[in-house]
């Protein structure tokens, strides 16, 4: 009878925190198109993390080309790969036009501090560095960069697939032709860990990407996860 109870309780719970994050992505979703209105060539952005990887449910004076439907950018993507969602104020991305944006995420959580979604406020800085750089000129001051970071935002799940394999094997830094078992395992690991295998048909892609079949990518998977396994357990027994 107990066991009921407690089973009867946490389904209660769950409904409790479905309708708990349904009425408060229904207010965020009325405040995403009144956002970009108010602030300054800002494109808004509201991710439901629950629809990985097609997360964006309301955006609003779109400046990266994505829509109702398209999927998280990379760096989102591995966040959520790994459970560490955060909120980040003012962070520098870049457009493939070369144009710097001026990014926001904000981490959106239920009752029980569970991150389920999130608010991102992607804003154009073009005209602000240039002001900027013109006055430091004027001033005889120097003008400093600032490296972007590295977020890119994709516009379908298959290029988000093939952006985040690619950058596994650029890091490597030797033409898949030439790689050993052990840099194609690597491969497959930071891809993992990029969130790549939450999205439809990764290990196809894998697969083709680097010369092996998908028997194969799910051999080096199971290796992976039994490599991390034996570390954890050492671990815990040095512990």
């Amino acid at each position: 009878m107990s066991r009921e109870k407690d089973q009867q309780a946490q389904s209660d719970g769950q409904e409790i925190n479905g309708d708990e994050r349904e009425m408060i992505l229904a207010a965020l979703m009325q405040l995403v198109d009144p956002l970009s209105r108010i602030l300054p060539d800002s494109e808004v952005v509201l991710h439901d993390l629950r629809k990985m990887p097609n997360t964006i449910v309301a955006i609003a004076n779109s400046l990266t080309g994505r829509g109702v439907g398209d999927p998280a950018t990379d760096l989102l993507l591995a966040e959520a790969a790994q459970g560490d969602v955060r909120t980040k104020v003012s962070y520098r991305t870049t457009l493939p036009d070369g144009r710097d944006l001026q990014s926001t995420t904000i981490a959106i959580k239920d009752r029980n501090m569970k991150t389920f979604a999130a608010l991102c406020i992607n804003s154009d800085v073009y005209i602000w560095q240039k002001l900027s750089s013109i006055s430091s000129l004027m001033l005889g001051q120097t003008v400093k960069g600032e490296r972007p970071a590295e977020e890119n935002f994709a516009k379908s799940v298959d290029e988000l697939g093939n952006l985040i394999i690619d950058g596994a094997i650029a890091k490597q830094g030797i033409p898949v032709e030439l790689m050993q078992k052990e840099h194609k395992m690597k491969v497959v690991q930071d891809a993992k860990n990029g969130g790549v295998f939450l999205l439809r048909d990764a290990a196809d892609t894998m697969a083709q990407k680097l010369g092996v079949s998908r028997f194969t990518v799910y051999n080096y998977l199971k290796e992976l996860d039994a490599d991390s396994s034996g570390e954890n357990a050492g671990t815990s027994e040095s512990a």
